[in-house]
């Protein structure tokens, strides 16, 4: 993860350092060498995503693309908002990393293990997915956590409502109901103790005016200063993210080029199934890179 990036550009090196120096520890040799299981544990996945994304921004600024000339937002999906304030120059990157590990320590703290549950809905869009919760919910937790796109949403709650959601999930349309292999039921509101923790860290951290409007996954409207990003980041931990409403924000912008930053390419894919007319690209490594940059130079 990311190691290719750091072979072979000293400034994704640097990013890298600069996260193993603010963490305490070697977090870059879990990435590159594993094992995966240690990697995978939450506080140590969020800062990983984190580090390999701005790896890339700093790679690609080091290439002559600096997002102050020529972007008109930034957005990132769930923990990847806080991806998007280092990149706008709101947070510095040892401060998000610092605040992804206390932010992954809490939300796996938050519930036992066992007692929460994800699950993805395929065929059916945000309306749908919350009706689903709404009726499977009886008195517990459930809730819509991501709208990812018109057609795939995700809800989040107690176990015990997600598999009642699973026995009504046919009735409601649902083409396909996926439990996630996830630690937590991230983004509803057992989160409570997570996002009370989150907000604690956040009220004494220095956070500037991003230098770049930022879309949050709150609302899917723009946060322009440190204020509105502080309250961004407190309020989605037990919130939905809404992508579909982010995407369109950042279309009414007339963005014309989305690249996605970071490992994967699951969020191209999205931007796809939300409007198939969209021009995506991503750099997660050295091929990546070599081809976004010549997609940058002819944009």
């Amino acid at each position: 993860m990311g190691a290719d990036l750091a072979r072979a550009h000293a400034a994704a090196r640097n990013v890298f350092e600069e996260i193993d120096a603010a963490l305490g520890h070697r977090l870059s040799q879990i990435m590159f060498e594993g094992p995966i299981a240690t990697l995978t544990l939450t506080e140590n996945a969020q800062p990983a995503l984190l580090a390999v994304s701005m790896a890339v921004m700093r790679v690609l600024e080091e290439q002559g693309f600096r997002l102050a000339d020529g972007a008109k937002l930034v957005a990132g999906h769930s923990l990847g908002e806080y991806s998007a304030l280092c990149a706008a120059g709101a947070l510095s990157i040892a401060d998000g990393a610092r605040l992804l590990r206390i932010r992954g320590r809490a939300m796996q703290a938050a519930v036992p293990v066992g007692l929460g549950a994800m699950a993805a809905l395929l065929g059916v869009g945000k309306e749908v997915a919350e009706k689903l919760a709404a009726a499977a919910a009886e008195g517990e937790v459930c809730q819509l956590a991501n709208d990812n796109e018109p057609t795939q949403a995700v809800i989040s709650g107690a176990r015990t409502a997600i598999d009642r959601a699973a026995q009504l999930a046919k009735a409601h349309g649902v083409r396909r109901f996926m439990p996630l292999n996830v630690s937590a039921p991230f983004h509803c509101a057992l989160m409570q103790p997570a996002q009370e923790e989150v907000a604690r860290v956040l009220s004494g951290l220095h956070i500037s005016d991003p230098r770049i409007p930022v879309v949050a996954n709150v609302t899917g409207g723009v946060v322009s200063t440190a204020d509105e990003a502080r309250d961004a980041l407190t309020r989605q931990v037990t919130a939905a993210v809404r992508w579909v409403d982010c995407v369109q924000s950042l279309k009414t912008a007339g963005a014309e080029l989305y690249v996605e930053v970071g490992p994967g390419k699951v969020l191209c894919g999205l931007l796809k199934q939300i409007d198939a007319a969209l021009k995506t690209t991503n750099v997660e490594d050295a091929a990546s890179l070599e081809k976004t940059v010549a997609e940058l130079k002819g944009a």
